[in-house]
């Protein structure tokens, strides 16, 4: 298991994330509940950051399915603020490559990962895109 350093507050306010919001009741659950875009292909740097501003509703992720050829190799769990996080690896091509986190007894959340060499033309392009997207297709 891996020990992850926990993250700088002043980096927290620069994770790059965009959700969409919960469907109403009654709607079918999207596919995809936003997009994050890493700044490096680093998971073991870039998921504590990423876990340490998810909405409190989303409880604690205990468990995070990943394209394994996406990232830089990275170990099997991770110790993220004295939680341990199983990390899993999926070899199923993904196009555009997402992150599925797990918290038991709240649910599931995926996440499409843009590149992190993306410009940031480009990210906020693509991050936009996805959120009216799932806008249209919930009814939100």
């Amino acid at each position: 298991m891996t020990l992850a350093p926990p993250p700088p507050l002043s980096s927290l306010s620069a994770v790059r994330l965009r959700l969409v919001s919960q469907p109403a009741q009654g709607h079918m659950p999207r596919r995809i509940d936003g997009a994050w875009w890493p700044r490096s292909l680093d998971l073991v740097s870039e998921l504590p950051r990423l876990l340490a501003v998810l909405p409190h509703a989303w409880g604690q992720v205990t468990s995070v399915l990943v394209d394994e050829a996406a990232w830089s190799p990275f170990p099997g769990r991770l110790l993220v603020a004295h939680q341990v996080v199983r990390l899993r690896r999926t070899t199923t091509q993904h196009s555009p490559s997402t992150v599925c986190l797990l918290a038991p007894g709240r649910g599931r959340w995926d996440l499409r990962v843009v590149p992190p060499a993306a410009t940031d033309a480009e990210a906020r392009r693509l991050m936009e895109s996805m959120a009216i997207a799932l806008r249209g297709s919930v009814g939100l």
